[in-house]
């Protein structure tokens, strides 16, 4: 078997024991620890932006317009998740092979050409929007009203793109090398931060949405210095030397092959919220636009746990794929298809019978809550079988199979769900935006299925041949 470089540098003893493990350790047992900090991670990761909405929405006589104008944001605060994402999910699967190869130097070479793509996306990124970030505000709607509040939040969230990313982008390294908890640590001690600091720069200093930016900027740059901090130990498994953060053309071309399917993925969620927001404005009415916000915040209640299961899950398909140890890939990842299918097949049984106990948690309003109660069976109904796909994808993922994660995320986001959110209402008025959901879900997971039912056995096979 090609084992590349051996390992360079020390390494510690509880770092290497750590490494083994994700190839010796009983699977079952080993998945639910380095998958429940990843779970509580994506929650805590909610109540972000959950608690920035709440405090926003009580500034005394703006609350309403300060909370929309920061709501006009996101789609901006989106695609920086989205260019981070490239970063995170595109090359740390390929460091955590590396590594499973026993091949130190590569890891560590995935590692620093990841910081330098991340500080360069984040210099553009802030460039950009700093330019142009009035003409992309209007475009997204902000009003004369609004616009004052998104502008405000935006010149302060933009000064703080280079942590922002730093954090995002590389505490899946950490999660790569078996370190789920210290991965959760670092979303932890932002979340804690953003929570004690918004009222105080809000209510106490008087800074309003400025304040909401300010806490934010300070919290996410502590969780990138504690990531980083992390990442620069020199007895870890994988450690983040200043010599190898430079540009490799042949690692960015791996790590961006890889990572475009999340980066997609990411990205296109605003665009989605902007064509479905629309079909329902002009065919239903704000009604209809007010029971999609509560349907997609229980969406994200349901993915979030299913993305932190996957993350913490992806690291040890991905060591074992390196280390040619094939049957242990098969055992891990039909676990992970086992237990995010049933989960999500739960939530959802659970959101269907009850649709009108989720919606009077985000809302008082009798007719949003009833007509949450009438539609959302309907929009909600193909995530009965979307689980296999949210166990599948990260699989192909995990396998460094870039192509393939690429045309499921295409797929089911922008070949089937967008053109149907604008086809079906011609047909079915209003019903027709919820139709496009459950439709464009099932014939993503069939697809996803089939792919994985053709291409998974020839892969595995392929690399134990190499490992013979």
């Amino acid at each position: 078997m090609h084992s590349g470089h051996k390992f360079g540098g020390k390494m510690s003893q509880t770092a290497e024991k750590r490494q083994e493990e994700l190839g010796t350790a009983p699977v079952t047992g080993l998945m639910l620890r380095m998958a429940i900090p990843g779970i509580i991670a994506q929650l805590i990761n909610i109540l972000y932006s959950i608690v920035d909405r709440v405090y926003i929405g009580h500034i005394h006589d703006v609350g309403t317009a300060a909370l929309t104008g920061v709501g006009l944001t996101f789609p901006i605060i989106t695609f920086v998740s989205a260019f981070a994402m490239i970063v995170g999910a595109g090359g740390a699967p390929l460091a955590a092979i590396a590594l499973g190869k026993k091949d130190r130097k590569q890891a560590e070479r995935i590692l620093g050409t990841g910081v330098f793509l991340l500080i360069a996306f984040a210099i553009c990124i802030m460039a950009v929007f700093y330019i142009w970030k009035q003409p992309f505000l209007r475009m997204f709607g902000a009003s004369d009203v609004t616009l004052p509040y998104a502008d405000a939040y935006l010149c302060i969230y933009l000064v703080g793109t280079i942590p922002v990313m730093l954090y995002l982008g590389l505490n899946q390294y950490i999660i790569a090398q078996g370190k789920a908890l210290t991965a959760m640590l670092s979303v932890g001690i932002g979340a804690v931060l953003n929570l004690i600091l918004d009222p105080l720069f809000i209510f106490v200093f008087h800074m309003g949405v400025r304040g909401a930016a300010v806490a934010t900027v300070i919290s996410q740059s502590a969780s990138a210095v504690w990531v980083v901090r992390t990442l620069v130990n020199r007895n870890a498994s994988l450690t983040l030397r200043r010599e190898n953060i430079r540009p490799v053309a042949s690692v960015i071309k791996e790590i961006v092959s890889l990572g475009i399917s999340p980066f997609i993925m990411t990205s296109t969620e605003s665009l989605i919220s902007i064509v479905i927001n629309h079909g329902l404005s002009v065919y239903g009415g704000d009604l209809y636009v007010g029971s999609f916000t509560i349907i997609q915040s229980i969406m994200q209640i349901i993915s979030a746990p299913v993305n932190g299961f996957t993350q913490g899950v992806q690291p040890i398909i991905s060591y074992n794929y390196g280390a040619g140890n094939i049957a242990r890939v098969r055992s891990t990842y039909r676990r992970m298809i086992v237990c995010t299918f049933l989960f999500v097949c739960l939530m959802t049984v659970s959101v269907m019978v009850f649709p009108q106990q989720y919606a009077s948690v985000f809302s008082t309003q009798k007719e949003l809550i009833e007509l949450v109660g009438k539609v959302m069976p309907v929009f909600m109904c193909g995530m009965l079988v979307f689980g296999i796909q949210n166990g599948i994808q990260p699989t192909f993922v995990a396998l460094g199979q870039a192509k393939i994660s690429l045309f499921i995320a295409v797929l089911r986001k922008i070949i089937l769900l967008i053109p149907l959110a604008i086809i079906f209402p011609h047909f079915w008025g209003v019903m027709g935006v919820y139709y496009s959901e459950p439709v464009s879900d099932i014939l993503s997971a069939t697809t996803a299925s089939i792919l994985f039912l053709l291409y998974i056995p020839k892969i595995l096979d392929r690399r134990a041949q190499e490992g013979e």
